[in-house]
C-alpha cells in the first residue's frame, strides 16, 4: 500500500501496480475484529486492515464548516435505511419544509444557508488535511466537496418538490446556480490548500441514466462543472469525479468539463469506461458488483475481477475498487475470497 501509488495512478504515470480502494469496509465489524484482533472502532484496526487489504487511496469529501443545512436553514429530511450492521444508521422521514413550487423557484442557497469566513474555511480543510496524512500516512486521502449543484438540490428539496420543480427548468437554473455558487466557494478553499486531489460528487443521474432533459446536463449542469474545476487546475490538483448510477451519456460531456478521473459504479460499464478514457483518464473502478459479492456468487466475483484485470491492460491509470460499496451483509468469507482474488492480480505486467 502507497499513497504514492495512488497518485502514480491518478497522474497516469508508470507504477509497479495498479492502486487499491474500497468504501464501506469500516461497517464490517465482525471482520475486522477476527482479521486485526481489534474493534472496528480502534483506531489500530483500520491501519491493520488496510496493510491487509494493500489500501492506497481513501475516499474523501468535506462541505465545509456549515455542512449541516438543517441547523441554517430549510432543509428536507428524506430519511436513511438501516446500512450498518446494526441499523444504527437508520433515520426516518420528516416533512418537506418546501409547500409549492414557489418555494422552490424563489430559493438561493447561498442565502439560506451561508457562507463561513474564507481564511476560516481554508484553514479547517488544511488541518483536516493534515490530520488524515498523520493519521493514515500510508493512503492518499482526498479533499472535495459532496453536495455540489444536483446533489445539493436533492439534499435541499428532496427528490418530490425537485423533480416537479424541474418542470419549469428556466425557473430552476437560477436555484441551481446558487448551489453552484456555495460548492465554488469550497473549491477556491480547497485550491489554497495543499491536498492533491478533490473528489467532486455529484449523484447526476439515475441507474437508468438521465432523470432531466440531456439539455439540461449539457447546458446547466456540465458548464458548471468546468467553471468548479478552473480554480483546482490551476492550482495544480487533480480532480475525480464521482457519481452513482448510469452517467455513460455524459462520460464525454465531463471528460470534456476538465475531470481528470472517473469514480463510478457497476452501472456505468466498466469496459465502456475503458474503451473511451482508458489512456487518457484515471478509473475509479471494477467489473465487479456487490450484489454478487452479497449473495456469495464467487465464481462470478471472480470471473469479474478477471475481466477488471484484462481491460486494465488497456489503460494508463486506475484505483480498482467495487464502485458500489462493500455492504456490511457480505459473508466474511467471501470478503477472503474477494480480495485473494485481487491482491495478487494488483502488479502490472
Amino acid at each position: 500500500m502507497s499513497r504514492q501509488v495512488a497518485l502514480d495512478n491518478i497522474n497516469l504515470k508508470p507504477c509497479e501496480r495498479w492502486a487499491h480502494t474500497e468504501y464501506s469496509l469500516g461497517y464490517h465489524n465482525d471482520y475486522i475484529r477476527q482479521r486485526t484482533g481489534m474493534a472496528s472502532d480502534n483506531p489500530g484496526s483500520t491501519k491493520a486492515l488496510n496493510r491487509q487489504w494493500a489500501i492506497d487511496f481513501n475516499w474523501v469529501t468535506d462541505d465545509g464548516l456549515y455542512s449541516n443545512w438543517a441547523k441554517y436553514g430549510r432543509c428536507t429530511n428524506m430519511g436513511h435505511a438501516e446500512y450498518a450492521s446494526d441499523g444504527s444508521d437508520k433515520v426516518p422521514v420528516e416533512d418537506c419544509p418546501f409547500k409549492t413550487m414557489e418555494d422552490v423557484w424563489t430559493f438561493d442557497a447561498v442565502k439560506e444557508y451561508g457562507l463561513p469566513n474564507r481564511d476560516e474555511q481554508i484553514t479547517a480543510y488544511q488541518q483536516s488535511t493534515d490530520k488524515r496524512r498523520t493519521n493514515l500516512p500510508d493512503q492518499l486521502s482526498t479533499g472535495g466537496y459532496y453536495k455540489t449543484i444536483v446533489s445539493g438540490a436533492i439534499q435541499a428539496f428532496g427528490w418530490d418538490m425537485f423533480l416537479m420543480a424541474l418542470s419549469e427548468p428556466e425557473r430552476m437554473e437560477p436555484v441551481l446556480d446558487s448551489f453552484f455558487n456555495r460548492t465554488l466557494f469550497h473549491m477556491d478553499c480547497w485550491a489554497a490548500t495543499d491536498v492533491e486531489v478533490i473528489i467532486q460528487h455529484d449523484d447526476f443521474v439515475w441507474s437508468e441514466g438521465a432523470f432531466m432533459s440531456p439539455e439540461i446536463y449539457r447546458k446547466v449542469i456540465i458548464p458548471r462543472y468546468a467553471r468548479l474545476w478552473k480554480p483546482l487546475h490551476e492550482a495544480g490538483k487533480k480532480v475525480l469525479f464521482c457519481s452513482d448510477a448510469n452517467f455513460m451519456e455524459f462520460a464525454d460531456d465531463v471528460a470534456n468539463a476538465g475531470a481528470d478521473g472517473f469514480i463510478f459504479e457497476p452501472m456505468t460499464d466498466f469496459e465502456f469506461m475503458v474503451d473511451r478514457f482508458g489512456s487518457s483518464h484515471c478509473l475509479v473502478g471494477s467489473c465487479v458488483d456487490c450484489r454478487d459479492l452479497t449473495f456469495n456468487h464467487g465464481d462470478k466475483v471472480v470471473a469479474d475481477i478477471d475481466r477488471t484485470f484484462k481491460l486494465l491492460e488497456r489503460c494508463k491509470g486506475a484505483i480498482v475498487a467495487t464502485g458500489n460499496h462493500l455492504p456490511p451483509n457480505i459473508p466474511d468469507d467471501m470478503m477472503d475470497r474477494y480480495i485473494a482474488a485481487i491482491l495478487p492480480r494488483l502488479c502490472r505486467k
